[in-house]
């Protein structure tokens, strides 16, 4: 139940263009964010973006089937630029934990 809320989320984050997807786009992302999730099978590449993204203070969250939640096949990464929808998907993936 939680995860098909999870998707319903990131959905309307998508189709309402506050959905960041891929790590190139957001290594030169220069706006604010509010949260990033990132698969938890990600590469080396991936997981740097995800430690510099953090290092600047975002909240990060490693979830699984990242690619199958957006509905985007092999993606790893994603951060969302709209407040009070990322703290929604922030408390769904700590309740799917």
């Amino acid at each position: 139940m939680q995860e098909t809320k999870l998707i319903g989320y990131l959905n309307i984050c998508r189709k309402a263009n506050y959905l960041i997807i891929g790590g190139e786009k957001l290594e030169d992302y220069s706006k604010k964010l509010y949260l990033v999730l990132y698969d938890s099978k990600a590469g080396k590449s991936t997981l740097k973006i995800v430690q510099s993204l953090k290092d600047k203070g975002l909240k990060t969250i490693a979830t699984e089937n990242l690619g199958k939640l957006i509905a985007i096949e092999n993606c790893k990464i994603v951060a969302i630029k709209n407040k009070q929808l990322s703290e929604i998907i922030e408390k769904l993936c700590e309740e799917k934990e």
